[in-house]
């Protein structure tokens, strides 16, 4: 349990608001002049019908304001006691003991994931912030759509990664017949969208390592996903023809019924942790399928042991470098044993020295343990000396191929050869230092660029190439000369000295939903550029077409992101090149690419050498630096040039199998007993009918006790006395009971994960706009997801939303269990709306809709708190026993005065404006990803459920 003083502090703040507001009511209404002193005499002003019973201001004395003083004290006790326990107790870890166990395993995992999201989020928002500071923009409401975008993909490697751990199974054991090996796949077919791939034959024996390679876009990762289940049931594609795991037929078995079976490692494994602590991450099979904590805790540290990453358990995800990232993703697939291992692209982020970890591990679990490896890799040279068979993706075929040849080794370093003689200088920095959190980045860079030359900054993971390229190309010039942190940045007077970068999340820079719009966005912005002549009519699209070469690729409706790899990469290129920049820097060219893509690349990059760009690429792709015929650059540590020539020569070339050596690799020479799972509760399952009918009464007892202000005057007055109190019990048992029955739906890895993410995302803009009175963001989103997912999501979105935000800031109390319920209603009536209205039309609608939802979720909110806020003795008090009309006419006065004038149109016009600004872009994005399941999702009826499309008529699709 770790004390954190944030939830106290902020507590105590709002404790002292709250007795100066209180004070302020008493004064305002009805004077505070019990006594004396006189402190101020203000003349009373009383109001006309229907208000006549309120008088404005009066006399204020000592006494008078000591006794609101007073009045507020109860009040402001109890916010400081919530305070105080937010502040002992760790709600994530809260979430992950649920998550476990207990009857709300569903909504707790989906809040673990929310939670697991946070950095994510933050690293999005980081990201983007610096890629719209790239174009020139200011970071506006467009940046919500790339920000999403990067949250859905999140979302969707997450759904993936707690599928194949066993999210939702059935718990029964599963009868495995391995005779005919790990894997068999005869006359099979893989189908997503518009690609479908043949496989005759291929079945590995087991303690081999097969690599599969091929073009980007081939269907490496399809052919994976369809072995490991994903493919035809959760990604919406199909599996036909004979593809067997362990005996077990995978057209009719999910992948979380195999999580025992078969353990995946699916690409960029940081972007698909499912927790925030290692050790979590690791257990996280063995937690969903009822393993003991203690038996868990003592699986963890055994893999851990033998995998090398025992040092890394107590450390959080975000902490994690590509390569420990890589192993610890390694560590939670295996955890469970398999007798089958699929990795996607292990090799991708990593430097030499990672790389050789990586594959010393894989070949300890094929050689050691019998594992049945299976890698898709685009530089599968480095796997030669471990790999027993090689397979290739051919005219959409998986054929027999053959080991690629090691590439030559190269020096690290040479002299600029392909600087044209008596060029000029273009850049300088000299002794360039960046820090972060006061932690040096970069020491002591310095380099010179000159025109027409390309330059390969190479190093280790962690050198500090990406800082070095983002603090030249945001750099303050003034007169050519700007500072970094430390240090000096020198630009060539010629042409403005524009430098501009391409970063590694070259995504980031798209914020439009087809490729035409980006480019025409492209030209908007270089249109508004000072002085800037009249554009050409389709400037963009010839200066994309120039860099693409004879290959070309999409310039129309098509989503920028459901382009390839490289296609995205070179788009990006193109983007930032339009303006004709003197010096391009591009973060990381080839990562993910095969080899035809990272000619296309070259090509491009060679275009803008033509065009009288310099290049200046950070990589780990010596190969690829050397056929552009570029100049190295080592870095090592933050310094370059290193003073140590970098060891990344020959990084495509064969890592020796005697690396796994001097890593200290262990050995996998037993198999570790199996853990026994406890028996799953029985969870309570009541007829549709019966469900809808316990939700609708659930729901109204909430609306009743956000109502007891005015309720009260139809009671007894003995009953009425007793109200405030049973509303403030009534509220979180009605809470309670929505949550419950709505556990249910939370059951598919997808919803979970989708939840999880957009309530991360909602958490974030509701904390981040606390202090800004009534700007309400989060409404733009709780509308738009309830308006694409429909009530039912809407009504766990808004209710997550509440959960994960009060949690984050520490501010849980008795308040929160009706601000669950305002939001969660906010998100369910978008999801109410009529289902046919389409393009602007439902923009307006959405509109209305944000603000009706604006004005009612004030006037709720306000109603049940009325009476504790105000307290008594003034015009605008709850009074017991009064008639309707009075407290009726007192709440509105009270509503309007501190609400409804303010906070509340503020709320409706921030609302409004977000879905006229990002809305048609957001619900293309949430459309895009809408949960499918290919056709083994049944409903509560038994039937089944047919996959459902994007928005333009195809799956959302994950290829490699």
């Amino acid at each position: 349990m770790t004390f954190r003083p944030a939830p106290l502090r902020a507590a105590a703040v709002l404790a002292v608001v709250f007795i100066a507001v209180r004070v302020i009511y008493r004064v305002l209404f009805n004077g505070a002049g019990l006594g004396a002193p006189l402190l101020l005499d203000l003349p009373p002003l009383r109001l006309p019908a229907p208000y006549a019973h309120v008088v404005l201001l009066g006399p204020v004395s000592a006494p008078g304001v000591w006794a609101a003083i007073l009045s507020a004290l109860p009040i402001a006790a109890t916010i400081l006691a919530f305070g105080l326990l937010n502040a002992w107790v760790d709600v994530a870890r809260g979430f992950v003991h649920l998550a476990r166990r207990g009857p709300l395993q569903g909504i707790a995992r989906m809040l673990v994931v929310a939670w697991s999201a946070l950095p994510a989020l933050a690293d999005a928002v980081t990201s983007v912030r610096l890629t719209f500071r790239l174009r020139g923009e200011r970071f506006g409401p467009r940046a919500l759509v790339p920000i999403l975008e990067r949250t859905l993909e999140h979302a969707g490697r997450v759904a993936a990664a707690l599928e194949l751990r066993g999210f939702g199974s059935r718990g029964t054991p599963v009868s495995v017949d391995d005779d005919g090996g790990p894997l068999q796949v005869r006359g099979a077919r893989f189908r997503i969208g518009g690609t479908q791939l043949r496989v005759a034959d291929f079945a590995p024996s087991p303690g081999t390592v097969s690599v599969l390679t091929g073009p980007t876009g081939s269907g490496k990762s399809t052919i994976l996903r369809g072995i490991a289940g994903l493919l035809s049931h959760v990604d919406g594609g199909e599996v036909a023809g004979a593809v067997r795991v362990g005996g077990l037929d995978r057209v009719s078995t999910p992948p979380r019924e195999t999580a025992r079976v078969v353990g995946v490692v699916l690409q960029n494994p940081r972007a698909a942790f499912a927790t925030t602590r290692v050790r979590d991450e690791i257990a996280l099979a063995l937690d969903l399928r009822g393993v003991s904590a203690a038996d868990s805790k003592a699986r963890v540290q055994e893999v851990a042991d033998r995998i090398g990453v025992s040092a890394l358990l107590d450390r959080t995800i975000s902490t994690l470098s590509a390569g420990e990232a890589t192993l610890v993703a390694i560590a939670a697939a295996v955890v469970e044993q398999p007798a089958l291992l699929l990795v996607d692209e292990p090799l991708a982020d990593l430097d030499t020295t990672a790389r050789a970890r990586v594959i010393a591990v894989l070949h300890a679990l094929a050689r050691d343990a019998g594992v049945c490896v299976i890698v898709a890799e685009h530089r599968a040279e480095a796997l030669v000396p471990i790999a027993d068979s090689w397979w290739a993706v051919r005219d959409s075929a998986l054929v027999p191929g053959t080991a690629p040849a090691a590439a030559a080794s190269r020096p690290t370093a040479g002299p600029p050869s392909n600087v044209p003689a008596g060029s000029a200088t273009v850049l300088t920095a000299s002794n360039l230092s960046v820090y972060r959190d006061g932690k040096p980045l970069v020491r002591d860079a310095s380099l010179t660029l000159h025109r027409g030359e390309v330059v390969a900054l190479v190093g280790p993971n962690g050198a500090g190439k990406s800082s070095v390229l983002v603090a030249l190309a945001l750099k303050e010039a003034k007169g050519g000369r700007g500072k970094a942190d430390t240090g000096t940045i020198g630009v060539g007077a010629g042409d403005g000295g524009r430098v501009a970068l391409v970063p590694d999340a070259s995504d980031d820079l798209f914020t439009m939903d087809t490729v035409a719009g980006e480019l025409r966005a492209a030209e908007r912005r270089l249109a508004r550029r000072k002085n800037a002549a009249p554009l050409p009519v389709g400037l963009a699209a010839e200066h994309l077409a120039r860099l693409r070469g004879n290959a070309g690729m999409p310039i129309g409706h098509e989503h920028p992101r459901d382009l390839s790899a490289g296609e995205r990469r070179i788009l990006a290129i193109a983007l930032q090149t339009l303006n004709r920049p003197q010096v391009l820097l591009i973060d990381e060219p080839t990562r993910g690419l095969d080899p035809a893509a990272r000619s296309a690349v070259a090509a491009a990059l060679r275009a803008a050498v033509e065009d009288g760009a310099t290049v200046l690429i950070a990589t780990h792709d010596h190969a690829f630096a050397h056929r552009l015929g570029a100049r190295i650059l080592p870095m090592r540590d933050g310094v370059a040039p290193a003073t140590e020539p970098a060891t990344q020569a020959g990084s495509l070339a064969a890592v020796p199998a005697t690396t796994a050596q001097p890593l200290t690799v262990p050995r996998f020479l037993d198999r570790l007993p199996d853990v026994p799972a406890r028996q799953k509760p029985h969870r309570l399952r009541m007829p549709r009918p019966v469900e809808l009918a316990v939700l609708a009464a659930a729901n109204l007892l909430a609306l009743g006790a956000f109502c007891w202000p005015l309720l009260a005057a139809a009671l007894p007055s003995d009953a009425a006395a007793a109200l405030p109190y049973a509303a403030l019990a009534i509220a979180p048992l009605a809470a309670v009971a929505v949550v419950v029955l709505l556990d249910g739906s939370v059951r598919s890895a997808h919803t979970v994960a989708l939840l999880g993410v957009l309530a991360a995302v909602g958490s974030a803009v509701r904390v981040a706009s606390t202090g800004v009175g009534g700007v309400e963001a989060v409404f733009i989103l709780l509308v738009l997801a309830g308006r694409a997912f429909g009530a039912r999501f809407g009504l766990l979105l808004g209710a997550a939303t509440i959960a994960l935000s009060s949690a984050l800031w520490g501010g849980v109390g008795p308040w929160t269990p009706f601000q669950v319920f305002a939001c969660a209603w906010v998100g369910a009536g978008a999801g109410l709306l009529p289902k046919g209205v389409r393009g602007k039309a439902e923009l307006w609608m959405l509109c209305g809709y944000g603000i009706v939802a604006s004005y009612l979720f004030g006037l709720l909110t306000n109603l049940w708190f009325w009476p504790f806020a105000v307290g008594a003795g003034t015009g605008i008090s709850y009074e017991p026993g009064a008639p309707l009309t009075t407290n009726l006419s007192s709440f509105l006065l009270y509503s309007l005065l501190t609400s409804t004038a303010g906070w509340d149109t503020l709320r409706a016009v921030t609302t409004v404006v977000g879905i006229i600004v990002v809305g048609r872009a957001i619900l293309a994005a949430l459309r895009r990803v809408k949960p499918v399941s290919g056709g083994i999702l049944k409903d509560r009826t038994g039937e089944v459920q047919s996959p459902e499309s994007s928005s333009n008529g195809t799956h959302h699709q994950l290829t490699s």
